[in-house]
């Protein structure tokens, strides 16, 4: 092997590694992701849970579009791909329309640790279907290390189960091999077809808004809403600083780095909602909140060494 061959070699192994600065975002985003879970709480106390999130997906749909404008890029695919961005909403609504109704069946801490198996799926994925991105003993060690930190935050707070909660637990599954699905997607044919994360984000926004819209009108209506100051402030936090900041970020991150270690980051929201639930909703923390967090840390060194 040649000199330029090694040099390019040792290159894209540094181009795989998550700089700090990346690492500090992806912090903050899964501190607003978990922020998010206590702000259903309050929303759902005034509008059902699917009308929310279709509400969601159309006001930072919107959003996207006249920020992307200002910043002077279009947000349709690019002509004969319109597929893939049909492919992508779908995805997305079929995460959030398992997320939301899910929870009707099964307690919101057994619903996190199903729904933050992302990560496996999302490594597995990207070992079978993309390259240079594939399963290593360490990143495989990291990853359980990680959740078995998430498993023992949320045994610190195991509520009584309703009888309907395997359904719900599925759901949850269902709703993280979606999200692991539309990762990878994204993924994948940002390698063929030139894409930005503006025209990502609002194909999942605008093209989920259908399916969850249905999902209400089917199974939520009549309702009886109470548009409280409260209720409203939540609905801004979760359409406008995490739907549409938050998630821009994200998929700005994804189009530039390896997905299974972005992924490996989101261990870290369910704690951040556990940590936030005890400070504002005033649900204890115990030792096993702060052993997980410790194990997630530790998880995420290993990922990402």
């Amino acid at each position: 092997m040649n000199k330029e061959s090694i040099m390019s070699q040792q290159g894209n192994q540094a181009d795989r590694r998550l700089p700090i600065s990346a690492g500090l975002i992806l912090v903050v985003l899964c501190f607003l992701w978990g922020a998010q879970a206590v702000s259903i709480r309050f929303s759902n106390q005034g509008v059902p849970p699917l009308m929310s999130a279709a509400v969601r997906s159309l006001v930072a749909g919107i959003l996207v579009w006249a920020y992307a404008r200002f910043k002077g890029h279009g947000v349709a695919f690019p002509p004969g791909q319109t597929r893939h961005a049909l492919v992508i909403g779908f995805l997305f609504g079929l995460e959030f329309l398992f997320v939301y109704w899910g929870l009707a069946f099964t307690p919101a801490s057994r619903s996190a640790i199903f729904l933050y198996t992302h990560p496996f799926w999302v490594a597995l994925g990207a070992h079978l279907f993309l390259q240079g991105d594939r399963l290593t003993p360490a990143k495989i060690g990291g990853l359980v290390l990680a959740f078995c930190g998430v498993v023992a935050v949320f045994q610190a707070r195991s509520p009584e189960l309703p009888p309907l909660y395997w359904i719900g637990d599925l759901m949850e599954l269902f709703a993280a091999v979606s999200w692991a699905a539309t990762t990878l997607y994204i993924k994948r044919i940002s390698e063929q077809v030139r894409l930005d994360h503006y025209q990502t984000l609002f194909a999942q926004l605008i093209y989920s808004f259908p399916m969850l819209a249905l999902a209400a009108v089917l199974f939520e209506l009549p309702a009886n809403l109470n548009l409280s100051g409260m209720v409203l402030a939540a609905l801004f936090y979760q359409a406008v600083v995490v739907a549409f900041a938050s998630y821009l970020v994200w998929f700005w991150l994804i189009h530039r780095h390896t997905v299974s270690r972005l992924a490996a980051f989101t261990f870290m929201a369910p704690l951040f909602a556990v940590i936030l639930g005890g400070l504002v909703l005033d649900e204890p923390l115990t030792l096993l909140v702060w052993v997980g967090l410790a194990c997630v840390a530790g998880g995420l060194y290993v990922v990402n060494r």
